[in-house]
Parts: C-alpha cells; structure tokens; sequence
C-alpha cells in the first residue's frame, strides 16, 4: 500500500494492513506479532485491549515464545514507532490491565514533491555526480516508458525494483532487486559507457521477465501483453469464475498426463472450489459430499506449497483455497498471500484474498481498503469489479455498519451471477423488517422451507464461517435470517448456524 493509502498518526504515516509505516521518509518493517498487537490496537482507538485479548491477538504468530510477552512487543513497537512510555504519543499503559492506542489519526495526504524519494517502476542507487548513472537512467527509462528516478538512499525508494550501483575505477557491480521482497532477481557489471546500452537492456529485460513470471500459471495465456495478462489473472482468482467448472474432465486428463504439476493440481482445486461454490443455493451440497471436495482441496493444496515458493500467482490460489476451506490455515493463507502480494503488487490479483484475510482477522478498515483499492482498478462493470463490490458489502455487514453499506449502493441484479445468488445477496443486505424487492421475494417463497434451509447453510458456508469474530458471523447473517424466517418460519435455521453465532 502506497503512503497516500495510509493513516497518519503524528510523524508516522501507518500503512492499513500495518505491513509497515513510514517516519521521516523512512520505512519501518513490523514483524508477524508486532503487526498483530499494532493491528488490534490501532483499529480500537481510546479502547483498552488488556494483556489476554493481546496474547490471543499474537497466539496464532509464529513468534518464539520470548516473544509472546506483550509487555516486551509493546516496547519493541515503541521503540520502532518513536513513542516514549512515560510521554505516549501512540500507546499509553493502563498498569495492572493492558494498553491503549491514543493517537488520532487523518487520511494520509498525498507525498509532497520531493527529489530524493522516487515513484514509479524503478530507482536507481545511488545518486552521485557520476554521468554513467544518469546515463543508465536515461536509457531504461526510454526502453521502460515508466518512472526511472536516481535516488539518494534504499529509504528513499517507493517503487517496484532498486537498481543499486557500486561504482569502482571505470566500471560498476550492479544489483536489481524486488523492492517489497528484497529478492535479487538480477546481478551483472558493466564497464564503461560502451556497455551502457547493453547493461540497461539486460535490466529492462529482467523487469520484463520478472512481471511475466508474476502472472504465470493457472493457464494464463503466455502470448500477450503483460496488462491483458495481469487482468486475466485476475478473474482466475476473484470470482467464482464459471470456467473452471467447465474444465472438469479437460483438468481430469491433463493431470493424468502430468500427475506432478502443481499448476494443473492447483487448477484441478479450483475446479473443485467451482462445484462448491456454483452450486444453486436453493438445493445445496450434501455435507459428506462437501466434506470429501474439501478434505481433497486441503491434501492436494498442502502437497502443492513445496513446488509453488517461486510462482506468486500459484500462492495465491493456495492461499485462496486454504481460507476458504476453514480447516485452520489462517496462517498459512496469509503468509502465503502476503508473500505473493511483494511480488505482485502492479496487478490486482492478491487483493480479494488479502481482503478476505484482514476480514477473517476482524480487521474490516484494512480489508474495505483492499476492496476499495480493487474496484478502483477494475474495468467499469466487469466480473471483477462486481466480486469486489460484493465482497466490500459482506464486509461492511460483519463490521455492522450499514450506513456505510447504504453508500455502497451495490446493484443486487449483476449480470455477473445467477438469479440465485443475486436473491441471495438482496436478502442479507436488507434490513429486517424492510420488504424485499417483489422479484426477490418470489424467489425466496418459491424455495420453500427446505431450499430456505440449504441457502442459509450455503451462505454461512461460503461467507461466514471464516470470521473469527462470532459477532461479525450474526451481523452477516442478520438480514438473510430474518428475511427467510418471516416467510417460513425460525424452524429453517441449521443447527450448525445457530451454533455459529450462538454466543452474538
């Protein structure tokens, strides 16, 4: 996330997903449990969060256990973020019961001009008197077409790659890495200005190849420009995408042909996820039948992450197909997704996921921000911009703010989903107690009791159970529950859901 896309907090510019901050033009990296005690509390500013509530937040990390002392964490957070214990600018200490986030923040105004910090793809380090570095500047820039800035320092770099030059008699050692990831993905030297040309073709070339990679696998088309690919990409991982449920017995044959292929194993789950989710509502899915499709998707997911470190879209959809299935991967999801979203932060393909991640964490600023930042770059009415726009409203109906929902004005009738699911999405936004739409409606009655029955199962199933937060499961059941109940009855509501929620 860009600085503009943060929170201010006095000299500190917080990112949402508290990935890191920025302080005096410089980045501040948090570490898995500092980012789990910096999310929960900024998110409940002037709230206490006591010592239990902090140590649960950190429980799932996989910290060592010296670092599970909160007290310990919170020094370290501020020592990082510049606060004083005895003078607090941003946590205060309420002795004997835990902690509290004072800092009052404002939208993050955007960058000021500045010289010394680069935006765009590239930045080149450092900046020096020397006429080769400007001279490598110009020519990448002409080959790129994109932002090429000289740099003074690495914290001055706000881009996708660092070129880092170290200059020595008449040639230099040059390094180019993935700013987010800090991966090395190319390392040459070049001698003096006759191979200037060539050295900033081998950079331009390995930009190239790195941006292709970040969008290969799940049969994206290798053959077309990398924007068309990116928003493949995309669609592959947003929606319920329709095609992967046509590829059944086309997937089926391919692995038999290929059996060691994590790309086709991955799609092969995605085919599977497909028959879960594409299933009409109304009719639902036997549990058994749900169970054996995800014990499949976990075991062949698992097998996968050894083959996948270097490919970000195949984390992605492991990521994706983790989460989904709620067996206890929280975890692993988001470390895999956040891994990838370093790699992949130029296309919008990490975005549903890292959104459901924050969601399911109780964190819905972060995640709105992430669906927010989707739609923003989506094509006006496309699939993709309709499957964020749904999943901003479920997480606007967990967080319980439906004013803000009302703001939203999502179109229930997308030309993007069957008739279905567009009954089913009317009926957890309205309010109970406000009438459906008549189309709506009809649909609802004409599912009888038993069809009302397997789409609140099926709604819990695919939207709900993944929420840590029992109070943010009823918020997003609450319409649905009491749209369906008023036409036939509370008798509709499965055990399971009512056990979900029990406690809200």
């Amino acid at each position: 996330m860009v600085q503009s896309e943060g929170l201010v907090f006095g000299d500190v510019v917080l990112d949402r997903s508290c990935l890191f901050a920025h302080r005096d033009g410089k980045q501040i990296r948090f570490t898995r449990s500092e980012r789990a005690l910096l999310l929960m509390l900024s998110a409940k500013p002037h709230n206490l969060m006591r010592r239990s509530q902090l140590l649960d937040a950190i429980a799932s990390t996989d910290a060592d256990i010296s670092d599970r002392n909160v007290d310990f964490l919170i020094n370290r957070l501020r020592a990082k973020l510049g606060d004083s214990a005895r003078a607090p600018k941003f946590i205060a200490t309420q002795y004997g019961e835990g902690y509290v986030w004072i800092a009052d923040s404002l939208p993050a105004a955007a960058p000021k001009p500045d010289s010394a910090r680069a935006h765009g793809l590239l930045a080149i380090l450092p900046y020096t008197p020397s006429p080769h570095a400007e001279a490598i500047r110009a020519r990448i820039k002409a080959l790129t077409g994109q932002g090429v800035t000289l740099v003074a320092s690495e914290d001055a770099a706000a881009t996708r790659y660092l070129l880092t030059l170290r200059f020595q008699g008449t040639g230099c050692t040059a390094t180019l890495r993935e700013v987010q990831s800090r991966r090395i993905i190319r390392a040459l030297r070049i001698e003096p200005a006759d191979a200037i040309d060539r050295a900033a073709a081998d950079v331009f070339e390995a930009i190239q190849r790195n941006r292709a990679e970040a969008s290969e696998g799940l049969g994206t088309p290798t053959n077309q420009p990398l924007e068309i690919r990116f928003r493949k990409a995309s669609t592959l991982l947003s929606a319920s995408n329709p095609a992967w449920l046509e590829k059944g017995l086309q997937l089926r044959a391919a692995r038999e042909q290929n059996p060691a292929s994590a790309d086709l194993a991955l799609q092969w789950c995605l085919h599977l996820f497909a028959r879960l989710v594409l299933t009409d509502p109304f009719t639902g899915i036997s549990p058994p039948e749900r169970d054996d499709l995800e014990s499949e998707i976990e075991a062949t997911a698992l097998e996968c992450l050894p083959h996948i470190e270097s490919n970000p879209l195949l984390m992605l959809a492991a990521a994706k197909l983790l989460y989904f299935i709620d067996r206890g991967h929280l975890d692993l999801a988001e470390d895999l997704a956040e891994r990838a979203f370093a790699r992949t932060a130029d296309f919008a393909a990490a975005l549903p996921i890292l959104g459901q991640l924050r969601q399911a964490r109780g964190d819905f600023a972060a995640a709105i921000a992430f669906f927010d930042r989707g739609i923003e770059m989506a094509d006006a009415e496309s699939e993709f911009e309709t499957h964020m726009r749904v999943l901003k409203c479920i997480a606007l109906l967990a967080a319980g703010d439906r004013e803000a929902l009302k703001a939203a004005a999502y179109a229930h009738a997308s030309p993007h989903a069957p008739n279905a699911l567009n009954a089913m999405i009317a009926a957890m936004v309205t309010p109970a107690g406000k009438p459906l739409p008549p189309a709506i409606r009809d649909v609802l009655v004409a599912a009888g009791p038993e069809g009302a029955r397997n789409a609140i199962a099926y709604t819990y199933m695919t939207s709900v159970r993944h929420l840590t937060e029992t109070r943010a499961r009823a918020n997003i059941l609450q319409g649905i529950l009491a749209q369906l109940t008023a036409l036939h009855g509370p008798g509709i509501i499965p055990p399971f859901v009512l056990a979900g929620i029990a406690p809200a």
